[in-house]
């Protein structure tokens, strides 16, 4: 970007009205050197002719104004400067420039497209290190002497001339590339801000200068650290500020220049950018960085940092290491019954503390209430792994969904979490069992925060596309209905009701209660247990043989069990085989829909009731009598 510098001196009788003509570029600035008194305590006065749109019109005793893009400023002499960023086609035209009672100029400004004119550069250098930057001029200046300016919080100073060079600062001049490179050694973060370079050129009573721009920002590390995680896995690395608690926060990666700075935009308040979710913490002043799937493309070098200033940062290098580890991450199931305790096993290494988080909807993971943890201590060693128990004691509908362990390490700088088990927990209600032809309903309690969710009642998983056309929703106290299905939901009790009339065979099976978000939430189940109406009695003597032929659908489990209640024979959500005895056996035929149970060899003990059959069940009577009667 180039700002067109016009300096002009005048030996003119104090109070005359005088013109000047000053050419600026479109896209560009420009700055002009009045070579009139500031006078502190008189009103500064700017205007468009001929319309008289007033620009600036300024009472106070501040030495910088500032309107938009004009600005009006006292130099180190004492003169007033004119100063006018980003020009544009319509800001040509006649100015009037007033100080009250003391001096008029009118400036003629002509604003010309200039093809060759540069973009802002930005320069990022660490504090203590040499910044070098490079500002390119047109073969017509080749010759002109060289100046750098840097603008202040309300003036812009001299850096280089002819005449002048601040330490630290030295120019060297390529007139083969046509380019001048300035280094600034031993930076300090006062070094940050924006840097105007160019050339001067002489024409009678005035002189102009071609600027660049460059943005330099003055960097402070302040630690390395490094973190190893798994792909597949998830990761939140937490980078402490405690000095700069209220400033904004960021994360970028080295790779590509951190031109793309992950920050969360709001403070206190979790936001997504991209792949990643970022948090920054006013209070502690910490900005968390969750990882919501480790990839191998998120390995490399990054800079966890906090803007101190416009042009001054503070930051940790962060160098993350992703390993491709088949054992990771780990992925299992558990189940609990509502209102009991659940018990789940993690495993970390024995150097690190171990870290129990619960995701939620936006998939993030944090840290569990210490109200819902009875038990968080190691159990045992083994090898190089700490085994510990995570004991959730009554459980409800809250504690449902997915959990996530792994080690946490901290440094002088960062807190960083590795999770590697992903932990699905399951909350399960006792079976439901109904007769063929009768009605069942099937209660879903769940947390007052999904009141005005709707919500779903499932058979199979409402996550996946195979839904069974008995899915159905409902919302806020309203009821949903079908030609055998019901659905209401109760708000103020925090229960939705199925009610399926008529039960038939295809109605049994795996029913889950689910809330409706951007993902579905299957947070409970239970089982339908359908009796069909057709009993087996079956009478036989010791020693003989036995055939029973039962129902069953494709991914029913098969399930032979004696019990007096068909709900017996489900036991933690899942369908058991409750006989072991080798004298029983199995036969599939799947094609018709049938399995059979043969039994040999029968004995007396064998005499009872049979529930045949998983979700789909007949009830079967077997009598065993002794001494069978010859013929």
């Amino acid at each position: 970007m180039k700002i067109l510098l016009i300096f002009f001196t005048f030996s003119l009788i104090s109070g005359a009205v005088r013109c000047v003509s000053v050419t600026g570029y479109s896209g560009g600035s420009l700055l002009v050197d009045s070579a009139k008194t500031w006078s502190t305590y008189s009103t500064k006065y700017m205007a468009k002719l001929p319309e008289w749109r007033t620009i600036i019109n300024y009472k106070k005793h501040d030495k910088w104004i500032n309107e938009r893009r004009f600005t009006l400023f006292k130099n180190n002499e004492g003169k007033l400067m004119i100063y006018i960023r980003e020009l544009n086609q319509h800001d040509a035209g006649r100015y009037q420039i007033t100080v009250e009672d003391q001096w008029t100029i009118y400036m003629t400004l002509n604003v010309e497209e200039d093809s060759g004119c540069k973009e802002s550069k930005r320069v990022m250098v660490n504090i203590g290190e040499t910044a070098t930057f490079s500002c390119e001029y047109s073969q017509n200046h080749i010759n002109d002497p060289k100046i750098i300016f840097k603008e202040g919080k309300d003036s812009i100073e001299m850096i280089y001339s002819k005449w002048y060079r601040k330490e630290r600062f030295n120019v060297s001049n390529d007139r083969h590339n046509k380019l001048m490179t300035v280094r600034i050694t031993a930076v300090t973060p006062d070094d940050g801000g924006v840097y105007l370079c160019g050339v001067w050129i002489y024409r009678q009573s005035y002189s102009y200068s071609i600027i660049n721009t460059v943005h330099l920002h003055i960097m402070a590390k302040v630690g390395v650290s490094r973190v190893t995680g798994h792909s597949g896995g998830r990761m939140m690395i937490k980078c402490e500020h405690p000095q700069h608690k209220t400033k904004p926060k960021y994360i970028c990666k080295e790779s590509d220049g951190c031109s793309e700075r992950k920050n969360p935009g709001v403070q206190d308040e979790w936001m997504e950018n991209g792949d990643v979710s970022l948090y920054d913490d006013t209070r502690a002043g910490v900005l968390m960085v969750f990882f919501r799937e480790l990839k191998a493309a998120d390995a490399g070098t990054y800079r966890c940092g906090v803007n101190v200033s416009h042009y001054t940062e503070s930051f940790t290098e962060l160098q993350l290491l992703v390993r491709d580890d088949a054992k990771y991450p780990k992925t299992k199931t558990e189940s609990a019954h509502l209102g009991e305790e659940v018990n789940i096993i993690c495993q970390i290494p024995v150097e690190h503390k171990v870290h129990f988080c619960k995701e939620d909807d936006d998939h993030i993971c944090q840290n569990i209430s210490t109200s819902a943890v009875t038990e968080m201590s190691p159990s045992s060693e083994r090898n190089e792994e700490r085994v510990f128990t995570v004991s959730i004691s009554n459980v409800s509908v809250r504690d449902a969904g997915v959990y996530w362990c792994g080690a946490e390490t901290r440094d002088t700088h960062l807190t960083f979490i590795s999770l590697t088990t992903k932990i699905q927990l399951n909350l399960f209600m006792a079976p439901v069992v109904r007769r063929e032809g009768e009605s069942a309903e099937i209660f879903c309690p769940y947390d007052s925060i999904y009141k005005s969710k709707s919500k779903s009642l499932c058979k199979g998983k409402c996550s996946t596309r195979d839904r069974n056309t008995l899915n159905e929703t409902v919302r806020e106290e309203k009821e949903t209905k079908t030609d055998r299905l019901t659905l209401n939901d109760d708000v103020t009790a925090s229960v939705f009701t199925g009610t399926i009339t008529g039960l038939t065979a295809e109605d049994a099976g795996k029913y889950w209660c689910a809330v409706t978000l951007e993902r579905d939430v299957n947070y409970l189940h239970t089982h339908l247990i359908v009796i069909m109406n057709e009993e087996l009695n079956l009478t036989k003597y010791e020693g003989d043989d036995v055939s029973i032929q039962c129902k069953h659908h494709d991914g029913h489990q098969k399930c032979f069990c004696k019990a007096h209640e068909p709900s017996m024979c489900v036991k933690d959500g899942v369908s058991l085989e409750t006989i072991r005895d080798d004298r029983f056996s199995f036969s599939d035929e799947a094609s018709t829909g049938v399995f059979t149970v043969n039994i040999t060899d029968l004995r007396e003990e064998d005499s009872g009731i049979y529930w045949c059959g998983s979700h789909i069940t007949t009830k079967v009577t077997l009598t065993v009598k002794k001494g069978k009667v010859k013929v």
